[in-house]
């Protein structure tokens, strides 16, 4: 029994996702071509070209969604605009914004653009003007005025001596503006439609512009006029001077003279040679890449972008891919999917499960390497493409869609490069399911919205099928139910296939040899339509999901329910088996992945990764992964937590419970030094305080404490460092943490103190708060004397009779050590600041002699309250850290206030807290004979 426990899964964790990138705008990269830069609505995101990962990600405080940015040419600065009209200087790299300012445009930024020195940027409005800025300096150097509409066009000329910026509006015309007269010198007049790109020869006096107006023109800057213009027979997005000393024959480049490539609406880029105007190279597309040439064709083209340092191009699609081409022969070199929109069906391929494929909501097939997330794209069907289904050894897959039609794609084992090798079309509607032969590849079943099966038989090696894709024709038609077919199924030994319907039923059918389909029985339980079945790999039982919410298991002898399975809120879209037929997966559309125990009919973990519709599902063949896929358009890779792991995690957990209970010990037998040490290395703030605070309530505290300290390892000094950061946030814990900053300053020389680890960051966060609770304290000791007075009065007042008129009155303070601090630290009255709400609660002691109503649920709410502090202290010192290093400027819960409101605020507050400390505190008893290290 417990060797059958270990083989049950217990949970999932995610390894890794592949999530939308880039939703459409600029594309920039990096000038090591490392980094690609895009924009995702109100981010911009960075992602590495070698991993595919997003490393990086910035994005304005607003959320408003970034209009264009532009990144230095010597990849240290990237600046963004957003629609709020702010723009933003960020460290990239560390994701942190070095300053903001007003973007003086009355609209937002559509265009910007940096010089080569990295030293100034420019920005096109939608108001039809241009800023320069000096980013060293930090301040607008130009206004340039006269563009009509929005500059959606601004570059710099690459001489930078030259002080020329080239612009381009709604007028169609190009500017030249002189930077040293801030005038604009002339328009260059060629275009009927929007300017769109300008690249520059090596030497400057050589400028090519593209547009929408299908032509492009090549300029003479010295005489600043046109010299031939090309017409591209397509609205061009792109244009790029090709590199002269180099061999780019296969391109069809067999002269020096000017050569240069564009990318347009017709999704394939063309050489063109500028003195003769002719094409000399068009990309050639694939048998599966033909396609009908549309000016609105979602594979349009819309970046060219030319990396000289490793001679590439990246061309930007208008379904948000961005593809590498390796010159000179302009191979696919990598591909990137930027946004895949829902994800209907997903699928583990190839050796070691290393890649996915992917149907989305398009007509073409995506092939993901999980190692570095580039994507082979594969076209062939002509509309969306609904559901999928991979043979055994996990080479071969089959793909249905809405064009009714079905294919076979085979990958190929050395180079990872897919291309189909089948295709039958015989339905007469959409096709929306799909299974492979289990055994081997000789069959697949298709159900479609026709409501009927097809089996369709495969030629015994595809392989050797050569080029041509083979066609395919089905060997049996069987009318199957009376609504769509939602899902097929094959058995492990090919003999039966299930087939489950919107007609709310599932059937049972025999895959006889003679070719011919026939029925063996109808499952009916379900109250609404059938979403998936699937066959047990052990049991003669079948799974089935529907849209009322249940997964129901059939035995395949009587066809009864055995089990049903509730627990989704919504339809229950696909099911799996695991754990050799012991454990199910189920996916729905309320977002959630379901682990269910059968015997037990237990779920067991609840996964919840997505935001929508997960109609993706699938476990791999060694049963440790599961893949899934999401209307919310992220992909989901997950890895079985296995039982040694749980079992390693829970002694982790006992051993902490002892390391508690070791610790325990210790603080009753006094061991201070010990168990401190323990508390330090559970690395936990909260450990280590009550530590602190035993040590601080036994007799001669200040010199055990100091004693205790001063033994630690220097790492362990370190640490408790950190941990006074997080204490000195809370008021009830400052003096504690004050207590040990004194022992650590008072013994510790400071060259020692700045070797720790972020020890300047440290000691620039305790400051604020510092100045808080010193504040705080000036507060209570205008409190005490006050009440002194009005106790003196009251005793005066309420006097005998026989009390003598020259009887003096006690005017000796309650609380003396308050004036000792005030004389230390030249605390005025007028320098009081608003105490915050947990400043001026942590001000007031808690004496054990006052009686609180309620107390269990204060001292609760208490708790609760340090928790949040502990967790967020790390956050709000930072938050102070900053505002240090920003000039020393005080900023309290996010909000700026002036004198004026703090001091009608303070009498507010001092009217409470007298009324307050008269009810319940002593005052003496508060910080009496506490001091703060400076």
């Amino acid at each position: 029994m417990a060797h059958t426990n270990l083989q049950f899964k217990t949970n999932y964790v995610i390894d890794s996702k592949i999530e939308p990138f880039y939703k459409g705008g600029k594309v920039q990269i990096s000038k090591d071509e490392k980094y690609i830069f895009c924009t995702c609505e109100s981010r911009v995101n960075v992602l590495e070209i070698s991993t595919g990962k997003i490393v990086h990600s910035v994005e304005h405080d607003d959320q408003e969604d970034i209009t264009s940015f532009a990144l230095s040419c010597d990849d240290e600065m990237l600046v963004t605009a957003s629609r709020a009209l702010l723009l933003k200087q960020w460290d990239w790299r560390q994701a942190q914004c070095i300053r903001s300012w007003r973007a003086i445009h009355t609209v937002p930024v559509a265009s910007m653009t940096f010089d080569s020195t990295s030293t100034l940027v420019a920005t096109g409005g939608c108001d039809g003007t241009i800023k320069l800025w000096d980013v060293v300096k930090q301040y607008c150097t130009h206004n340039l005025k006269g563009s009509s509409g929005v500059v959606h066009l601004v570059q710099f000329h690459p001489d930078i001596s030259k002080l020329q910026l080239f612009s381009s509006s709604l007028d169609c015309g190009i500017r030249l503006w002189d930077l040293s007269s801030s005038q604009c010198v002339c328009v260059l007049q060629s275009h009927y439609s929007a300017v769109t790109s300008l690249s520059f020869s090596p030497d400057g006096d050589t400028m090519v512009s593209s547009g929408r107006d299908k032509i492009c023109t090549v300029w003479d800057l010295k005489a600043r006029k046109a010299k031939r213009t090309v017409p591209v027979y397509e609205a061009v997005e792109g244009v790029v001077l090709l590199p002269e000393n180099e061999d780019l024959s296969q391109i069809g480049v067999m002269s020096k003279d000017l050569h240069f490539i564009t990318a347009g609406s017709k999704g394939v880029m063309r050489v063109w040679e500028a003195s003769t105007a002719r094409c000399v190279y068009a990309q050639t597309l694939s048998e599966e890449e033909e396609y009908e040439e549309k000016d609105d064709d979602p594979r349009s083209l819309t970046y060219l972008i030319f990396l000289p340092a490793s001679s590439r191009l990246a061309t930007v699609t208008a379904e948000h891919n961005i593809v590498l081409y390796q010159l000179p022969g302009l191979t696919t070199q990598q591909q990137f999917v930027g946004y895949n929109d829902e994800v209907l069906d997903v699928k583990f391929l190839g050796k070691e499960d290393s890649h996915i494929v992917v149907a989305t909501n398009s007509c073409q097939l995506k092939v993901f390497e999980l190692l570095t997330n580039s994507c082979q794209i594969l076209y062939g069907h002509t509309d969306t493409v609904l559901s999928l289904d991979v043979f055994k050894k996990g080479f071969l897959f089959a793909s249905c869609a809405k064009d009714r039609s079905v294919r076979v794609w085979q990958m190929d084992s050395d180079s990872g490069q897919v291309h189909c090798v089948a295709q039958g079309s015989n339905h007469t509607n959409a096709v929306g399911s799909i299974t492979c032969s289990r055994m081997k590849a000789s069959f697949i079943v298709s159900g479609s919205q026709d409501c009927t099966l097809k089996v369709w038989d495969l030629p015994e090696d595809l392989s050797k099928t050569g080029a041509d894709i083979h066609q395919l024709s089905p060997r049996a038609t069987e009318k199957a139910h009376d609504k769509d077919v939602n899902s097929v199924a094959v058995s492990p030994n090919d003999k039966l296939l299930a087939s489950g319907s919107q007609d709310r039923t599932a059937k049972l059918w025999s895959l006889a040899g003679d070719g011919n389909v026939g029925m063996l029985g109808v499952f009916r339980g379900h109250r609404r339509g059938v979403w998936a079945v699937c066959f047990s790999p052990v049991d003669q039982v079948l799974a089935s999901s529907s849209a009322d919410g249940a997964t129901k298991l059939w035995s395949l002898q009587d066809f009864s329910c055995l089990k049903t399975f509730e627990g989704h809120d919504a339809s229950v879209l696909k099911v799996v088996f695991v754990s050799r037929g012991t454990q199910l997966l189920t996916s729905g559309s309320d977002g959630l992945v379901k682990l269910w125990t059968i015997k037990t009919n237990e779920c067991v973990k609840t996964l919840d990764a997505h935001q929508d519709k997960v109609w993706g599902l699938q476990a791999n063949r060694k049963d440790d992964k599961m893949v899934t896929g999401s209307a919310d358009s992220n992909i989901t890779v997950w890895v079985d937590v296995t039982e040694v792991e749980l079992a390693e995690e829970q002694a982790k957990q006992e051993d902490q419970i002892l390391k508690q209970q070791e610790l325990s010990n210790l603080l009753h037998e006094k061991k201070y030094l010990k168990a401190l040490g323990l508390a330090i290395s559970l690395d936990q703030p909260r450990t280590v305080l009550t530590v602190i605070k035993a040590i601080r309530q036994v007799e001669n505290s200040s010199e055990l404490l100091e004693k205790t300290v001063l033994k630690l390892r220097v790492d362990q000094k370190e640490s408790l460092l950190r941990y006074c950061v997080v204490w000195n946030t809370n008021a009830r814990n400052c003096q504690d943490a004050q207590a040990v900053l004194q022992v650590l300053l008072t013994h510790l020389p400071p060259e020692e103190l700045l070797k720790y680890q972020g020890a300047r960051a440290h000691f620039e966060g305790l400051i604020p708060y510092t100045e808080r609770h010193m504040q705080r304290i000036g507060n209570l000791l205008q409190a005490s004397m006050f009440l002194n007075y009005m106790w003196q009065k009251m005793r005066v007042a309420g006097a005998p009779s026989s009390m003598g008129q020259d009887e003096e009155m006690d005017t000796t303070p309650l609380a003396q050590p308050f004036f000792m601090i005030e004389k230390e630290k030249g605390m005025e009255s007028g320098d009081e600041e608003k105490q915050d709400g947990d400043d001026s609660d942590g001000g007031q002691g808690d004496d054990p002699n006052c009686p609180v109503p309620e107390k269990k649920e204060e001292e609760e709410e208490e708790e609760e309250e340090e928790e949040d502090d502990e967790v967020s202290a790390s956050k709000k010192a930072a938050t102070n850290d900053g505002l240090v290093e920003n000039g020393g400027s005080t900023k309290t819960n996010g909000n700026h206030h002036s004198e004026s409101e703090e001091s009608s605020d303070e009498e507010g507050l001092e009217e409470a807290q007298t009324v307050k400390l008269m009810k319940r505190l002593p005052v003496s008893s508060v910080l009496q004979g506490q001091t703060f290290a400076s």
